[in-house]
């Protein structure tokens, strides 16, 4: 299950990561979120133990939101080493991000 990233949390589980992390800015209102959400779901099981899989509800954590400048949802970030590495705005196959995770592993 992907993990549930807030304001409180979400330096240490992706600044502070050792792994690649994606992360998913969603609301519970938005209909294309909750088109990716079950692929970030399925993504965080395939990834287990490899990389980090998490989601951020915008609605409930504007801090983070804020801070990487998010203003269309969802927004999926991947980081390696605290730092953006890939973005994707909108819908997105779970082979596109798979990639994007893939390509953090090397």
């Amino acid at each position: 299950m992907a993990l549930e990233l807030t304001d409180a949390n979400f330096e240490e589980l992706v600044i502070n990561s050792s792994k690649p992390v994606l992360v998913d800015f969603w609301a519970e209102w938005c209909g294309p979120c909750r088109m990716v959400g079950p692929v970030v779901e399925e993504l965080s099981k395939d990834y287990d133990g490899v990389a980090v899989i998490g989601k951020v509800d915008v609605d409930t954590n504007p801090n983070i939101s804020a801070r990487f400048g998010i203003r269309n949802i969802p927004t999926l970030l991947v980081f390696k080493n605290g730092q953006v590495v890939d973005k994707h705005v909108g819908v997105a196959q779970k082979s596109q991000l798979a990639g994007k995770i893939d390509a953090q592993l090397v």
